[in-house]
């Protein structure tokens, strides 16, 4: 761990924690270049990967669930459809009903592999409003525990995600939960 003395500055008393993962991301790792369909977009590759490369939990008929390679939080998932398209309003009835149904299915297996207390749902649609793959519409499934908010986002500017993201997949991936309860 880098200490904080190691840097001209006045000493702050907190010692620095580093997620070079999130800065990759930042710099453009694994983003498309355009906005096309196609091996450029990770959306689109991801389906003609195996569940374990691609980070995929689970595939349905129209979308499929996979683990964001930058979390915000272990368990951090996409639901993304198989047909490139920019937002809800390009999808197919068919597609968007599935959207919802494997975001239900994807908080109740959250909700019972992780225990996790709560969730943040949602989409950034264009690159105006914060979607890193702006070309192919995904939905956000954050899982929230009571108490996971502390000083590391706020001050260090760094999430602690306690597992490897392929040890995360393979939890979901067995304990998916299909249909509602």
């Amino acid at each position: 761990m880098e200490e904080a003395q190691q840097h001209p500055a006045v000493p702050d008393g907190y010692d620095r924690l580093w997620t070079p993962h999130r800065m990759a991301y930042i710099d453009g790792e694994n983003k498309p270049s355009d906005d096309n369909a196609g091996p450029g977009c990770p959306f689109c590759a991801a389906p003609a990967q195996t569940d374990e490369q691609a980070l995929v939990v689970h595939r349905g008929e129209s979308c499929y669930a996979v683990l964001n390679l930058y979390p915000y939080n272990p368990g951090h998932l996409l639901i993304c459809p198989y047909r490139h398209v920019p937002d809800l309003t390009t999808m197919t009835a068919v597609e968007r009903a599935e959207m919802t149904e494997l975001s239900a299915a994807a908080m109740r297996t959250l909700q019972q592999v992780k225990a996790c207390d709560g969730f943040n749902l949602g989409m950034n649609a264009g690159a105006v409003a914060g979607a890193g793959v702006a070309g192919h519409v995904h939905q956000h499934v954050v899982p929230r525990w009571a108490g996971d908010s502390n000083f590391l986002p706020i001050v260090g500017r760094a999430r602690a995600l306690p597992e490897l993201l392929g040890q995360t997949r393979a939890q979901l991936a067995t304990g998916w939960v299909d249909g509602p309860r």
